[in-house]
């Protein structure tokens, strides 16, 4: 399935690039060989017979600009401009840097041309105007292919994000192994897996209760509930290596393995810190009110995530029939099985709801405060309860330690192929306007279910990239603000939701899992559980 969408993403970023730079072509968007008429203000006229070079003021009027470009309304502005002429070419030409003065236009095509912050032009001089003012035209240079240039640059650091990320796991990836191997020898990760066996006989009937695999999910769970994505990672990663030592067919995803990452994708986590950040900073009256909405959002999320994993799993997906799995499982049983899956949804719904409206009297800064007490002292309690009872249980703490540390470069950088291929894939998927397209076509489904097209953008970008939704998220909330009911909504968006692409590609890449089977589908109904969860409980709430 990932392969699918992979090169669906690339084919799609590529062909709205090809597309859009035909038709910028076609329109002549950038004005290439047109000249804009500026005044250049100099001490003196150059002399076109002579080689030289000279600073200038360039003036240039807001509505002819405006005009010229087709853009909005802009302000009369200067530029300071370097002319210099060539008598051999018979050419003046002009050189400027872009500022903070410098219309955004203008600084678009400046990033367009490849240099960044400076554009070349050439110039024609007419008569003065003035004391020193010299009316001219401007021809600047040709821009064209903008945005194939921006899938170049996007899968050039996208490739390049996506080995940072690697190395930026070694050291975390290093203690957290550390400190699960000393645990782990010390028999206290069975102890907790004992301790939350009802559960996890539900959830992973096919891992032994007393399997270190289920002390890692465990953990990674519950780190990741307390919002501690830093000590997660290492968690759910050492968890995908344990869970791949049961799996008899080596490269295709185990049932436990799916479960396990349709939870991790559902991204249930009790403050959502960083939403809750960016709010404060945005200047929200009550930045952490999105606490509960987010909740709701994430527990629809999960609850669906699960069911679609434990229905779909029943109904396995051959791998490369996906048209056989639709056709043999829209009938009889794969009928009834969506029924369930939507009755579900639907009842999940309806009971979180009576009981966030029974619960509503909860201070969410207190609720807040004691989660991020807990956060902070989470992770040094950890290390010293699993390393001191290492210690009681006469284990080598130091050597054991080591020994799981040494793991934790391997891992890191097993996942770079898997990482570079899928942030790649989704910056291309960006850079070249297929999310534009897909916005388009969204738009009648989430103006039925009562989601503004602002925060559409929000919604699609989430699954596929972490830095790339939280930077949607910043700017619609700094333009309609924070306590806007779209600013809540996308905040709770941020909160109730993961990036499903990247988890995917990191934890199955940890253990080399090609063939995915319905991982990728329950993590992306699990998304539209949470946004739809997110839609419905903040219109309830703040509607």
């Amino acid at each position: 399935m990932l392969n699918y969408v992979w090169m669906a993403l690339l084919a799609l970023g590529i062909g709205a690039a090809i597309v859009t730079d035909i038709y910028e072509k076609s329109d002549n968007k950038y004005r290439n060989d047109d000249p804009l008429g500026v005044v250049l203000v100099m001490e003196e006229k150059p002399d076109l017979k002579k080689q030289g070079s000279y600073q200038a003021e360039m003036k240039v009027n807001g509505q002819k600009f405006s005009s010229f470009y087709s853009v909005g309304e802009t302000e009369d502005f200067s530029q300071e401009v370097r002319v210099t002429v060539n008598p051999e070419k018979e050419r003046v030409l002009l050189f400027f840097k872009v500022n903070e003065n410098t219309p955004k236009f203008w600084k678009e095509m400046a990033s367009i041309s490849g240099k960044d912050d400076d554009l070349v032009g050439e110039v024609k001089l007419g008569g003065m105007s003035g004391p020193g003012m010299i009316n001219a035209k401007i021809t600047l240079e040709e821009i064209s292919f903008a945005k194939m240039k921006d899938v170049t640059n996007s899968a050039l650091d996208s490739a390049g994000t996506a080995v940072n990320i690697a190395l930026g796991l070694i050291g975390i990836m290093a203690l957290w192994l550390g400190v699960m191997k000393v645990a782990e020898e010390a028999g206290l990760i069975k102890i907790i897996a004992r301790a939350v066996r009802p559960i996890t006989r539900f959830l992973f009937p096919d891992v032994p209760s007393d399997h270190p695999a289920m002390g890692s999910m465990i953990m990674n769970i519950s780190a990741n509930m307390l919002g501690l994505g830093n000590a997660a990672t290492p968690f759910g990663l050492k968890a995908m290596e344990e869970l791949d030592k049961l799996n008899p067919e080596k490269g295709t995803a185990t049932n436990a393995m799916i479960t396990f990452l349709a939870v991790n994708t559902a991204g249930l986590t009790l403050i959502p810190a960083t939403a809750i950040a960016i709010r404060a900073a945005a200047g929200s009256s009550d930045p952490a009110i999105i606490i509960g909405t987010a909740i709701f959002g994430a527990i629809c999320a999960t609850t669906v995530g699960i069911t679609a994993t434990k229905v779909m799993e029943k109904f396995p997906l051959k791998k490369g029939d996906v048209s056989g799995w639709v056709k043999s499982n829209t009938k009889g049983l794969g009928i009834f099985s969506a029924l369930i899956v939507v009755g579900v949804i639907l009842g999940v719904t309806g009971v979180l709801t009576a009981i966030f409206s029974a619960l509503n009297f909860i201070n969410p800064e207190l609720f807040k405060s004691i989660i991020q007490i807990i956060s902070i002292l989470a992770i040094p309690a950890l290390i010293f309860i699993f390393i001191g009872y290492g210690a009681l249980k006469k284990v080598k703490v130091y050597e054991t330690f080591v020994e799981g540390a040494k793991e934790g470069f391997d891992v890191a950088v097993r996942i770079i192929p898997y990482l570079v291929a899928m942030l790649v894939a989704i910056g291309i998927f960006r850079a070249g306007g297929a999310m534009e397209v897909l916005i388009a076509i969204m738009t009648p489904v989430t103006d039925f279910i009562g989601m503004p097209a602002e925060a559409l953008p929000m919604a699609i970008m989430r699954p596929l990239s972490g830095s790339g939704s939280l930077g949607i998220m910043a700017e619609i909330i700094n333009t309609h603000g924070a306590d806007s009911f779209i600013g809540i909504l996308v905040s709770t968006f941020f909160g109730s939701t993961e990036t499903t692409f990247y988890v995917l590609a990191v934890y199955f890449g940890s253990v080399n899992i090609r063939n995915t089977r319905h991982a990728l589908p329950a993590g992306l109904l699990a998304d539209i559980a949470g946004i739809l969860g997110a839609v419905f409980i903040v219109n309830l709430l703040f509607g």
